[in-house]
């Protein structure tokens, strides 16, 4: 039996605010936009080339807006990944890796290497390059 996470609800303050940011500056695909009365609305946005997606919106969880933590997208490059954000305007820091147990800046080492990023409302963003096979 397959067991395949396809949505994750990200809790948000403002809906139209996190549609634009993720649609718009992080390059995620608008699936969904639908409303049912003036209490429920929900947004599916899906990142590049994933499965899984993400809903934002009115009515879906009791989660606090800002509280989602260590949401984590993976990609092949980076640096790339990284400049296509900053070039974007979204705030994330600087390529890190952990080496002998701490996180060291700059690209590269033994273990995968991140850049952190939160959406407006402070939900948690890493992006992952895992090191190229030797």
């Amino acid at each position: 039996m397959d067991f395949t996470l396809e949505l994750i609800v990200v809790p948000v303050s403002d809906i139209d605010r996190a549609k634009a940011f993720y649609s718009e500056r992080c390059g995620f695909h608008v699936d969904v936009d639908h409303s049912v009365g003036e209490d429920f609305r929900v947004v599916q946005l899906t990142p590049p080339g994933s499965a899984c997606s993400i809903s934002i919106g009115k009515g879906l969880s009791k989660m606090e807006p800002g509280s989602l933590q260590g949401l984590q997208l993976c990609v092949t490059d980076i640096d790339a990944a990284r400049q296509q954000l900053v070039d974007a305007g979204v705030e994330v820091t600087p390529v890190r890796s952990i080496e002998d147990g701490e996180w060291k800046d700059g690209h590269g080492g033994p273990w995968n290497s991140f850049a952190f990023f939160n959406d407006p409302d402070g939900n948690g963003w890493a992006v992952q390059e895992k090191p190229k096979p030797s």
